[in-house]
């Protein structure tokens, strides 16, 4: 089995299955109003989550790099349960304890999930040194268009059909690829990922802040999903690049 074929088996349809699932879950929330003074707890709080998010995914993917070949073996398992896991945060969102243990749990099966692409990159010569600039990447560009779309007068917040529409192209051409196991059809692939997610960045940013998420934990979890998907699609088009195959 080719490096790309890996690539697309082991992770891509996975996450983004769980992304377009959250997506549409996110288009039927209704807006919240709210005061300054509340919004700027509601970011603080939402800004927490994100980041005990990115540390329990963290933790999931590094315990699993341990445990690999079990990991392959259930993979689509764990994709299961990962989407069990988001569909329950959002059934017990007004449950905090609940919806904080649901939040974790599956941020930290999603790291898990990402671990057989993780052991195919960091198996080749420059593998640390691929997803160190991948992460890098996708940090800097979050951080960036997060701070654009907090003080830019232009809303993206329309896009929200564009994009859900544009993740599913995503989603069917990354199946297809997996048996046509194309490195240019999967770099393309990544390229237009790349790009999509961070148009969401841009647009789950702006219903952040304007109130379109009832909970931190909802808001938190759009912010997750969007950098995973960013970093996943990133460390895809490096490691392709660095690949003798």
């Amino acid at each position: 089995m080719s490096f790309v074929d890996q690539f697309n088996k082991n992770t891509k349809s996975g996450n983004s299955t769980t992304n377009a699932s959250m997506r549409q879950t996110h288009i039927d929330t209704q807006q919240v109003s709210r005061s300054q003074s509340e919004t700027s707890a509601f970011l603080k709080q939402t800004y927490q989550l994100f980041a005990g998010s990115l540390l329990s995914g963290t933790i999931g993917a590094y315990i699993g790099l341990d445990i690999a070949s079990t990991i392959q073996s259930w993979f689509w398992g764990l994709v299961i349960l990962e989407l069990a896991l988001l569909f329950g945060i959002y059934k017990t969102k007004r449950n905090p304890p609940v919806a904080l243990f649901m939040l974790f749990a599956f941020t930290f099966i999603s790291g898990l999930t990402i671990v057989p692409l993780l052991t195919n990159i960091l198996a080749m010569p420059s593998g640390a040194g691929i997803v160190a600039n991948a992460f890098m990447l996708t940090t800097v560009i979050f951080g960036g268009l997060s701070i654009y779309a907090m003080s830019t007068r232009t809303s993206y917040m329309e896009m929200g059909k564009g994009l859900f529409i544009a993740l599913i192209i995503v989603i069917i051409g990354s199946v297809i690829n997996i048996f046509l196991g194309s490195p240019i059809l999967q770099i393309i692939i990544s390229s237009v990922g790349a790009m999509l997610f961070s148009a969401f960045i841009l647009y789950d940013t702006q219903n952040i802040i304007n109130g379109n998420y009832e909970t931190p934990i909802e808001g938190a979890v759009a912010l997750y999903l969007d950098f995973l998907n960013l970093f996943i699609s990133l460390l895809q088009i490096l490691g392709i690049l660095g690949s003798d195959d």
